[in-house]
């Protein structure tokens, strides 16, 4: 099992991402989904999450407003929209599956905010 995470960068603050979030060796159609986003030396910090059917949403008072959770099954693909970014979303940003972690942690993907 493999999650791959994508579409970080190097941004300034008020700008735009969209990361998305896809996996090999099972199918992220059936479970609820999770962001979370992980700084040098410190725990997880759960940042949004997607279940399977209703799409329902849930998101942490620092995002909420700001970033949009959405999936499309028919791609196997879970995005995460961040706008109005700022200098304190720097982190390193994973998806897992609950109950997480569901599968190993991937890579993940730098999120730089920066003037």
């Amino acid at each position: 099992v493999l999650l791959v995470e994508s579409g970080g960068g190097l941004v300034q603050p008020g700008s735009s991402l969209s990361l998305s979030c896809v996996a090999s060796g099972f199918s992220l159609n059936y479970y609820v989904i999770g962001w979370f986003r992980q700084a040098p030396g410190k725990e997880y910090e759960g940042v949004s999450c997607i279940n399977n059917k209703e799409k329902i949403t849930w998101y942490s008072e620092p995002v909420k407003g700001r970033f949009t959770a959405s999936r499309d099954n028919a791609k196997k693909t879970i995005y995460l929209q961040m706008n109005s970014l700022k200098p304190e979303d720097t982190d390193l940003y994973f998806c897992n599956a609950y109950p997480w972690p569901s599968a190993d942690w991937g890579q993940g993907t730098q999120v730089t905010v920066t003037p």
